[in-house]
């Protein structure tokens, strides 16, 4: 893989079952890494031990909870233990739908160990917005029965390539003048006798987006919804619930999950990079059907992540 320059981005799948764990899938956890920072992305049962296996570490962000079913955050209690008794200080904020305040208080109320920090409860809607340093994590609705929310993790805008030729014809001499142009400052030179302002879009090319992740959580197809596609589209990768192979698809409408060839079409539809299919049910021990269901309808890469499955993604190449 060719690294470009930036902070690194990396999906850890900590949970990947559906609402029933089984030997080898956890209850629902994707921890996001950029950087130095790292999101939780659901918490489901267990969360901490696979945190442990997984090596990450328990420097946690935040926590951003899809909806209220037990297998998507009943992780965060023991989470919230374990960060008192690491002597953690700084506040945790958990994002979720409307009744996280109901939730953040049972989450207060049940905590026996005296903690050095806060647990702060942040409610979202869909289109909220949650700025961080140099991106944002923004929610959508989603369609599974009971207030839901999905979120897209959204880098900002990366500054264009840097034109070495056209700097050394304004007069830029190499070295540290290029690197400050580079990171959007202007610099002054001295051309002919006078003093110049050279700025960066002289030397730099259109501005390129950053990198993008889409978790849906639980939920029935989106794509069809037009004040929720134009947030979704153009996604390096898009983690979508596949709780059911296609020959189950009576029952994902009954129950408003997803079946993997529901994933497909709306990987094609919201012209995603990348399908990972999430939330699988404890009923499937072969998990081959999903991936062929997938294929049918998406050409792209398709994959079905295992606990602890870890993916870096990187820049785009354009």
């Amino acid at each position: 893989m060719v690294r470009i320059a930036g902070e690194t981005l990396h999906l850890h799948f900590l949970g990947t079952a559906g609402a029933l764990p089984s030997p080898q899938r956890n209850p629902s956890c994707i921890l996001i890494r950029r950087g130095s920072d790292t999101l939780l992305f659901d918490c489901g049962e267990g969360t901490q031990q696979q945190m442990m296996r997984a090596r990450t570490g328990f420097t946690v962000n935040a926590v951003f909870i899809t909806h209220w079913h037990a297998d998507h955050f009943l992780g965060v209690f023991g989470l919230v233990e374990t960060l008192a008794f690491m002597g953690r200080t700084d506040p945790l904020p958990i994002y979720g739908p409307s009744w996280v305040g109901e939730f953040v208080d049972l989450v207060q109320k049940v905590s026996r160990h005296t903690r050095g920090f806060s647990v702060t409860a942040h409610s979202l809607e869909h289109g909220s917005v949650v700025p961080f340093n140099g991106y944002t994590v923004r929610a959508f609705s989603t369609h599974h029965g009971i207030p839901g929310l999905g979120y897209v993790m959204e880098e900002d805008e990366r500054p264009g390539r840097f034109n070495r030729e056209q700097a050394v014809a304004l007069g830029v001499p190499p070295g540290p003048l290029f690197g400050r142009l580079q990171r959007g400052e202007a610099v002054r030179i001295v051309r002919d006798g006078v003093e110049t302002e050279i700025r960066p879009a002289d030397v730099l090319g259109e501005p390129r987006p950053g990198r993008k992740v889409v978790y849906t959580g639980d939920t029935r197809p989106l794509q069809h919804h037009p004040g929720i596609t134009a947030m979704l589209r153009d996604a390096d990768i898009l983690i979508h619930d596949a709780t059911f192979d296609d020959q189950e698809s009576d029952r994902a409408r009954e129950v408003l999950h997803s079946t993997a060839g529901e994933a497909g079409e709306a990987a094609v539809a919201l012209n995603a990079r990348m399908l990972a299919l999430m939330h699988i049910s404890s009923r499937y021990t072969s998990t081959v059907n999903h991936i062929r269901d997938a294929k049918r309808q998406y050409e792209g890469d398709v994959i079905l992540p295992a606990d602890l499955a870890v993916l870096e993604i990187p820049y785009r190449s354009d």
